[in-house]
């Protein structure tokens, strides 16, 4: 089964990978303690397509330790035990690197059952999640943990690195691949800042292009076929009664939880309620000043 061209081509060091200059740029924290082969307990966040994985994988290649890899949608408790089972033996004699994907769909009872030994430093946990991971990880394994944030990718970078595969096309099967600078654009911002969506299209678009002059050429008019749609990641657009529609989440849930109704809103808790006018107060213009507070 021939894999995807995103798997093919994944980077195997930091300087390859795409994007997240604020992780990977030499002299950055996180890249210095990588290249002294220092790993400690992280948790990667951030949007699909940006390099969690790939970093990663990276990371536990150079480590010399035994690497685990489980993702938080298929596995189970046992999965979880199975691994532990292997600490103090001759197969993870330089210790247990475990990377666990997609943290965010194992319950609090399976990311309990890791706090001892990542307390203990018996195993070395780098999990990833798509999710806000200060809402999904249990705070006990989340404080034994740092968290990094993978940023979405920029055009250029995204550009970047669909030149770099089509030119590794071009090599594995001999006949160069040529994409006009408009198609390139094209490519670049219509995947919404996911590098794994770039490449299913610029491969989806290589397959279809016609073999002319010794060249594959991929054409503006070709791309747009493939990449219909900007890729573009929206936050669903949260509604409060009462109040304009909310451009974030965070500002849904502090609207929400400062303006949750009460008996009596002059009476507010705290004084945010208290001095805070209501569009659909009663009393409006006849309220007194708001208490001290």
């Amino acid at each position: 089964m021939k894999e995807p061209l995103a798997q093919r081509l994944r980077p195997r060091t930091l300087d390859e990978v795409c994007g997240q200059r604020h992780l990977l740029a030499p002299g950055q924290v996180f890249r210095r303690t990588i290249d002294r082969g220092v790993i400690p307990n992280m948790i990667f966040y951030g949007p699909s397509g940006v390099g969690k994985t790939t970093v990663a994988s990276i990371i536990a290649a150079n480590s010399g330790m035994r690497l685990y890899k489980l993702n938080g949608t298929t596995a189970s408790t046992s999965d979880i035990k199975s691994v532990l089972g292997d600490i103090g033996t001759l197969n993870a004699a330089n210790g247990i690197l475990l990377y666990l994907d997609e943290i965010q769909y194992f319950n609090k009872r399976q990311q309990q059952s890791l706090l001892e030994c990542v307390e203990q430093g018996t195993v070395t946990l780098i999990a990833s999640t798509t999710e806000n991971p200060y809402f999904y990880v249990y705070n006990a394994l989340l404080s034994r943990c740092t968290v990094f944030e993978f940023k979405s990718l920029t055009a250029e970078d995204i550009a970047e690195g669909v030149k770099h595969a089509a030119q590794r096309l071009g090599e594995s099967d001999g006949t160069p691949v040529n994409i006009p600078v408009d198609a390139l654009e094209y490519l670049a911002q219509s995947a919404g800042g996911d590098m794994r969506k770039a490449l299913g299209n610029l491969e989806f678009a290589v397959n279809a292009a016609p073999v002319q002059d010794g060249t594959r050429l991929v054409t503006l008019e070709m791309v747009t076929q493939v990449a219909q749609r900007t890729a573009m990641r929206y936050i669903k657009q949260a509604r409060v009664p009462g109040y304009p529609p909310c451009d974030t989440i965070k500002r849904a849930m502090t609207i929400m939880i400062l303006f949750r109704p009460i008996r009596s809103r002059c009476a507010g808790r705290t004084r945010m309620q208290r001095c805070t006018i209501w569009p659909g107060c009663w009393k409006r213009g006849t309220c007194p000043a708001p208490a001290a507070g």
